[in-house]
């Protein structure tokens, strides 16, 4: 049998969901005997002819069914797409009915995180729009508990519903240590309870 891991599923258009999955992936993988597994999903266009490669041209691959069946816990991420997650993510979660009428995914932990452009450009929104297909595949939601100090320190992400990021007009803010700091509890988290270990 394959060693457990959590997936860490994003799409990222301009690097900084792409960061906060890796943060999110090195606290998963602070949690012994869990692993991290990065996946991310193709662009969609409005272009109907248009097709995207198979492998992209850098990062991680691209996620496929087996990697939601075989993982035991999911954290979700995406950039803001007034106050919703992005199409690309939304067109894959979509994809997924097979493993709803399996029931494939009850019972796993999951969590989510994302990026917004303006510090109220909907990062609570968001993560809950990602919230919504984890319920419907009878997945356990982890959010972040108050006992993180960062979300009473942060200045511009964090929430309890998931770890957030504000990354600025032109994409040219970097995670602080805080963002950074509740992007690997949320990690740990999620891991820890897919290890059967508690929050």
């Amino acid at each position: 049998m394959d060693d457990p891991f959590v997936l860490v599923l994003y799409y990222s258009r301009g690097g900084a969901t792409a960061a906060m999955a890796q943060q999110v992936g090195r606290g998963v993988e602070l949690v012994p005997g869990v692993g991290a597994r990065l996946r991310t999903v193709p662009p969609v266009s409005a272009d109907c002819e248009q097709r995207a490669d198979d492998i992209p041209a850098s990062g991680p691959v691209y996620c496929e069914l087996d990697d939601l069946r075989d993982c035991t816990g999911l954290v979700l991420g995406s950039p803001t797409r007034f106050g919703n997650m992005a199409a690309p993510l939304k067109y894959f979660l979509d994809q997924t009915s097979s493993l709803w009428l399996s029931g494939a995914m009850i019972d796993k932990p999951a969590g989510v995180f994302t990026s917004t452009s303006s510090l109220h450009g909907g990062q609570e929104s968001t993560l809950l729009s990602m919230l919504l297909p984890l319920l419907h595949h009878g997945m356990l939601i982890a959010g972040l508990p108050y006992s993180e100090p960062g979300l009473m320190r942060t200045h511009s992400g964090g929430t309890p519903y998931g770890a957030s990021h504000w990354a600025g007009e032109s994409n040219e803010r970097d995670l602080d240590e805080t963002e950074a700091a509740l992007c690997r509890a949320l990690g740990s988290r999620v891991a820890r309870l897919a290890a059967g270990r508690g929050a």
